[in-house]
């Protein structure tokens, strides 16, 4: 069976960055499939690269291999990491981007080496690529480096109750249509007021009137705050970090 590798960076398609990884990749492992899951994410945002990959990473069948690079740190004393988490491989600095796969018990982490050739400035490519090559061809984990004991992990905040009884939570990222998704985890019935507005909660999109902001579960099984048409970020002001609070019923 031909093995699957997937691309997540923050590297565009412009210089061709991504290509050279391709191409290191290709050339060890020339029987390889690999899928680009996306290179536009915001440069330098591992929150974002977080939440994306904890979107799809499980999705893919056993055996895949994950190559996911937002990488800030790049060249400093953060390790280069490889991972074996619920029969998948995933491969990456060691900043956090990884987490969805090292929240699971029994997930697997090696520290990648970095040889004296390699690019300061460009792991994805000499580190990373050699590292996802070396799986796709049958390598263990444990052959491709030393164990890592406490990698970095980071958390999506939890939401928490008020003394009001409503719920308090945050934004945690904004996606391409201007939805602010939320940590607030699907609620029937009640509002959720954002940016001193009370929104009703809708079952989709289609159910709000055109232009009209509201809040709604989105497939992740999270609150999401949008509008119909259009883009909630922008027209009420939201990112990152903003308070949402739901409510059983409005005040």
């Amino acid at each position: 069976m031909r093995a699957l590798i997937t691309l997540l960076t923050d590297f565009g398609t412009a210089d061709g960055y991504v290509a050279e990884m391709k191409g290191i990749i290709l050339a060890r492992a020339p029987e390889a499939v690999l899928v680009d899951v996306s290179h536009e994410l915001p440069s330098q945002d591992v929150e974002a690269g977080r939440l994306a990959l904890a979107r799809y990473w499980r999705r893919f069948p056993p055996g895949t291999i994950h190559l996911a690079v937002v990488d800030p740190g790049v060249g400093t004393e953060r390790a280069p990491i490889a991972i074996a988490s619920e029969e998948r491989f995933l491969v990456g600095p060691d900043n956090g981007l990884l987490s969805p796969a090292l929240l699971v018990a029994g997930a697997r982490v090696v520290r990648l080496p970095v040889q004296a050739i390699a690019s300061p400035t460009f792991h994805g490519r000499d580190v990373f690529a050699p590292a996802a090559a070396m799986l796709a061809t049958g390598a263990v984990l444990e052959s491709l480096g030393e164990p890592l004991d406490e990698p970095v992990i980071r958390r999506t905040p939890e939401p928490h109750r008020l003394p009001d009884g409503g719920i308090a939570g945050v934004v945690i990222t904004i996606d391409r249509f201007g939805n602010a998704i939320t940590n607030l985890l699907a609620a029937r019935g009640g509002t959720i007021e954002v940016a001193g507005q009370e929104l009703p909660i809708r079952r989709t999109y289609g159910d709000a009137p055109d232009g009209s902001p509201m809040a709604l579960a989105g497939s992740t099984g999270l609150i999401e705050i949008a509008i119909r048409n259009g883009s909630a970020a922008e027209a009420l002001g939201l990112k990152r970090g903003v308070e949402v609070v739901h409510r059983r019923t409005g005040r």
